[in-house]
């Protein structure tokens, strides 16, 4: 009877693990709304079912990218509000409030390690870390203006900064997308050159505007979420674009 009773706990412990290893399914509208609002960034696999071309892939990437949560909604009525008919993997950003949709029908040769690099490349947050990754993701956002904020990862101020930069960056969603640029990592110093400054003068803030290719730079003092603030709002007015651009000779600054 033992032997029975620990070998019934056994089935029942795999039984379980492999459930608590499954997808979220999301079987309606308000529980995919409330999915994509749980997290910065979400993937959400619109497939009809196990068989479909993707969802091995999808689970296997799920287990590998693991700072993005990752569900499946086979119910079609929920697609059509996503404008989606047909199977896709899509990420759902709050940063800049994109949809980034993978068509499973124009992706031929898809296997977990395409969808890993899709998810990664794609991960954009409200502070995203610079590097050739994330870059893909920052410049091919619909959101061209960044807040830059320059400074040595493993200093103190580095960490406190950011989490300046991330309790502001939701005020400016849709606006700025906020990036944190290493500029202790030597693949860096063409960034900062280009605002004309050097790893020893960090912390500082800047903005560049994609649209207009011009960037400026918060003047030295204490970087604090209120000037931060100012400086975004300044932009956003229009009043930074007669102000001499960052970088344009020694320095040249606000």
């Amino acid at each position: 009877m033992l032997i029975i009773l620990v070998f019934s706990f056994l089935v029942s412990t795999v039984i379980a693990t492999d459930k608590d290893s499954a997808l979220p399914r999301l079987n309606d509208t308000k529980a995919t709304k409330a999915f994509i609002d749980s997290a910065e960034v979400v993937v959400i696999g619109f497939l009809e079912g196990e068989e479909s071309h993707g969802f091995k892939e999808l689970v296997a990437a799920a287990k590998r990218v693991d700072s993005v949560p990752v569900a499946i909604c086979t119910v079609k009525e929920v697609w059509a509000d996503y404008s989606l008919s047909s199977d896709a993997i899509t990420i759902f950003r709050k940063a800049d409030e994109a949809q980034e949709n993978l068509v499973l029908a124009e992706a031929k040769n898809l296997d977990a390690d395409g969808l890993v690099n899709f998810i990664t490349i794609n991960e954009v947050r409200y502070v995203t870390e610079y590097n050739q990754v994330t870059a893909v993701g920052l410049f091919n956002s619909k959101v061209k203006s960044h807040l830059l904020l320059f400074a040595n990862r493993g200093t103190k101020e580095f960490s406190e900064l950011k989490k300046k930069l991330q309790t502001l960056a939701p005020e400016f969603t849709g606006k700025f997308l906020f990036v944190v640029i290493n500029g202790a990592v030597k693949s860096n110093s063409r960034s900062l050159s280009y605002f004309g400054l050097k790893s020893q003068g960090l912390p500082r803030v800047g903005i560049y505007d994609g649209d207009s290719d011009m960037k400026w730079l918060l003047p030295e003092g204490e970087i604090s979420p209120e000037r931060v603030q100012e400086f975004c709002q300044s932009f956003l007015r229009g009043e930074l674009k007669d102000v001499k651009q960052a970088g344009a000779e020694p320095k040249t600054e606000l």
